[in-house]
């Protein structure tokens, strides 16, 4: 089982998956409120955290609307997810509010390195990156070497498991083979564990990542540093 190296006196980084917030019937209340007390509980403590959110269902089911009445431009198609992801952002924020910086951070490049609050809520941020890229990006201006990502995927696996229910989880990978698996591209809807542009930009600068579910008792072991079900890229 991997661990991840936890620096208490730095934020914790959390690239949300947005079909965690909104699946497929609407915004998940039972989550956000687990989540909610999951993410207090180490406020209360005294931790910094930074949580990103991505667009997950409300982006893709817009795209797909828009793509079934007319063939539409890429940078369309991306602005659409960005513009969700930013819904979602306010949502979480909203969450927060009494403990949260007041504004959503949609440019990680203006990331405050002291913010208002304990929290801070971000969303995507312009055609060409995915949300996992703005939260590696949000990490390395912050000083943080590492990336909590929360989505409905438990492992990186060998091989699809859409395609090959025997394909095996691992617990370990580097960026190098997490590359070839994934590949260099990535476009607005786009499924991989973690985005091949933020992998690329993650080897760069010698960070990890932490791909995990959102089982929530799993994720605080994560961001405690204990040992945790999922798969580690470094």
């Amino acid at each position: 089982m991997p661990k991840l190296k936890i620096d208490k006196k730095k934020p914790i980084v959390i690239s949300l998956g947005g079909s965690m917030i909104v699946p497929e019937c609407g915004p998940d209340t039972e989550f956000l409120n687990r989540m909610d007390k999951l993410v207090r509980s180490f406020v209360e403590k005294g931790q910094l955290v930074a949580i990103i959110c991505g667009g997950g269902k409300t982006a893709r089911h817009y795209i797909d609307a828009a793509a079934q009445i007319h063939k539409i431009d890429p940078e369309d198609l991306d602005w659409i997810g960005i513009h969700a992801t930013r819904l979602n952002a306010h949502l979480v924020r909203t969450l927060f509010r009494d403990i949260a910086h007041p504004v959503v951070i949609k440019d990680p490049t203006k990331t405050p390195k002291r913010w208002k609050g304990k929290v801070l809520v971000a969303s995507g941020w312009k055609p060409g990156w995915s949300t996992d890229y703005v939260a590696s990006r949000m990490a390395h201006k912050l000083g943080v070497k590492n990336v909590v990502n929360v989505s409905n995927i438990s492992h990186v696996f060998e091989e699809d498991p859409r395609k090959n229910p025997e394909a095996k989880p691992l617990n370990e990978l580097s960026w190098k083979v997490y590359r070839l698996m994934v590949g260099d591209n990535w476009h607005p809807g786009k499924s991989a564990p973690f985005d091949p542009i933020a992998s690329k930009f993650c080897q760069k600068n010698k960070m990890e990542v932490a791909v995990a579910s959102a089982d929530l008792e799993n994720l605080k072991k994560v961001m405690s540093g204990e040992n945790w079900v999922g798969t580690l890229l470094k």
